[in-house]
């Protein structure tokens, strides 16, 4: 069985979206700061269907990391923020698995993107995502308040934090909701470039 794996781009304070995200900010005010860095590189710019881009050790980073899931799951939120933006041939291909109170028929998209729309809840998304990605990863995409409950439920084994060296001073935040339990994560790997620091952490389990 594959992993639980997300990867998600932070602010020096905590954020990993700006003031006000939603349809018009879909990243929040401000947040395009935080994935600048990823824009230019080769892999990136293949995932949106483009040619070109920059190497190199972040690239190849990113290259590994999107190599890794067969499925993807997401709150309804970022669903809503991202469908515009993402476009007919969105940049997962693969099954994405939508966590909603609000069903919905599933949307096929180019490029091997299929939305499913989940109302059971999390962990029936978590299921359904592990028997489509058929032995390879799970892709937790966000946002910020169901990655927080999949590390309260213990479901998330590694996490890739781009953290890049700005304050945010507001939006919203990835650790709060976590709970009151003691979480400790093991520091696997650390890439320090001029623009973004990735820090590669698994969680360890309670306990151990």
């Amino acid at each position: 069985m594959g992993e639980v794996i997300a990867r998600l781009a932070m602010s020096l304070d905590g954020y990993i979206a700006g003031r006000e995200s939603g349809r018009e900010h879909p990243l929040g005010i401000g947040g395009e700061r935080l994935h600048s860095w990823v824009f230019g590189l080769r892999s990136f710019r293949r995932m949106q269907g483009m040619e070109g881009g920059t190497e190199g050790p972040d690239d190849t980073l990113i290259a590994e990391w999107t190599k890794r899931p067969g499925a993807v799951v997401m709150g309804h939120g970022m669903f809503i923020t991202g469908e515009i933006p993402w476009g007919d041939e969105p940049p997962f291909h693969a099954p994405v698995f939508v966590v909603t109170h609000q069903p919905r028929a599933s949307v096929v998209k180019e490029g091997g993107t299929t939305y499913h729309f989940v109302t059971e809840g999390p962990l029936r998304a978590l299921e359904l995502a592990r028997e489509a990605a058929a032995g390879k990863d799970v892709s937790l995409a966000g946002g910020a308040d169901l990655v927080q409950q999949f590390i309260r439920a213990g479901w998330l084994d590694e996490l890739l934090l781009h953290v890049v060296p700005v304050l945010a001073c507001g939006g919203r935040r990835l650790f709060d909701n976590v709970g009151d339990a003691h979480i400790e994560w093991d520091k696997t790997q650390v890439l320090d470039s001029p623009g973004v620091t990735h820090i590669r952490l698994r969680r360890i389990p309670s306990g151990s």
